[in-house]
Order: C-alpha cells, then structure tokens, then sequence
C-alpha cells in the first residue's frame, strides 16, 4: 500500500514538479545549433529520421528537442523502474516513450520502434546505452535505420562546462549558464539489404564519426582529456 501511495505522489506532484525545475534550468543553458538545415529539409520532404546520441550527453540537450514536440519522436525507454519515471518525465518534453533495452526486452523495443517509424517520421536513440560499453555504437542503430528506411542523423553534443558524474559512461550534466554546440550531420542513408561485413563496416563507420565529431567539438572548447 505505501508503494502504491509513494507511486501515485510521484505521479500527481513529484513529475510535474520535477519538470517545472528542469524546463527552469534548461533555460539557463545557452544553445547553438549548426547543421540543422539537412534534418529539417529530410523532414519537409516527409523523410524519416533518427537521430543517434550517446547516452553520456543527451541531458542539456532535452529543451532543444522540445523544439520537434510536434513530430513526438519515439524514445527507448528502460523497463525498469527508474525506467517508468523517465518514461512519464520525457513524455512532457514532446517525446513517445517505448519501453526495452538492448539487456530486458531489446527485441521487442526494436520491433515496437521500428513498427512506430512506419507510421511516425522521426525516433531518437542513445546509439551506447543503457549500459555501455561507453563510445560504442551497439548494431540495434543500424538494424533500426535498415528496416525502418529511416536516415541516421548523427547528433554532436558538446558543453564548455559541466559535472561529470562516476557513472558507467561518465555522465555529463551542464553546469547553470554554460554553453552547448548541437551539431548534426549530414543524413546517413542504410541499404535494407546488406551482407554481415558491410553491416558491421558500416557500424563501424558511424563509431568512429561519433567518436571523432565529439571529440573535435569537445577540443574546440578546451577539454583536453576525452569526456
């Protein structure tokens, strides 16, 4: 019974609390976006897309992504119960929740989104997480944009100043007032068929621009280990 309660407060008062001092403190966090035109352009065109994010950064940048609210991309979501919170708190932010992960329930979240981007045009997914390994772009990316036929818009997310917590992929929060860079790139088209070699060729390929697009970024405001 006092779950049951503890569940229902959070519901009714702790989300939509928490998501008034979020949406606050996104404000606070300065925002420039370069390279947008070729996602918006795909988009206009009726063209699907997926943006793929490490799951380190995708913090600072949910206000921005208030801005595709009318699309309301789909988002894998953990099933578990922390999972079921975040689900509830990104659905305020113009997102549609799927529930799985590549450890509890992958095939089905994989199915379940690819079956959404029939009928939607946009999804974000964190191309590393839950769990990691950190930097590593895990194959789900790629069978998703082969089936679907959606194009792979890589996201470059970069801060000057942040908190980075001893998580498994060392987390990044932005500090209040910092600056943010919001870089895409260039659509990436997925063949639907492909041999076990291209498609890992391929995977490879989008590992290493991610590694080596945020890795510029983030050298260009001064960080000089990896993030």
């Amino acid at each position: 019974m006092a779950e049951i309660q503890a569940n229902a407060f959070m519901r009714r008062v702790g989300i939509p609390l928490a998501y008034i001092l979020l949406r606050f403190y996104l404000t606070l966090i300065r925002i420039r976006v370069v390279n947008e035109d070729p996602l918006l352009n795909h988009l206009k065109k009726g063209g699907k897309g997926i943006a793929a994010i490490w799951h380190q950064r995708f913090f600072g940048a949910i206000g921005y992504a208030k801005k595709f609210s009318t699309l309301a991309p789909s988002l894998i979501i953990s099933q578990s119960r922390d999972g079921e919170l975040i689900s509830q708190m990104v659905s305020r932010f113009g997102f549609r929740p799927i529930r799985g992960s590549s450890s509890r329930g992958g095939k089905e979240a994989l199915a379940a989104i690819v079956q959404d981007l029939s009928q939607n045009q946009a999804a974000v997914h964190a191309v590393d997480g839950p769990l990691g390994p950190k930097g590593v772009v895990k194959a789900g990316l790629i069978r998703m944009a082969q089936l679907s036929q959606a194009a792979i818009f890589l996201v470059y997310i970069s801060i000057d100043r942040a908190w980075i917590l001893h998580s498994w992929d060392r987390f990044l929060i932005p500090k209040p007032f910092s600056r943010m860079l919001v870089r895409w790139s260039d659509p990436i088209f997925v063949q639907r068929e492909m041999d076990p070699e291209t498609f890992e060729a391929l995977r490879l390929e989008v590992e290493d621009k991610m590694t080596r697009g945020h890795a510029q970024d983030d050298h260009n405001w001064g960080w000089v280990k990896p993030l």
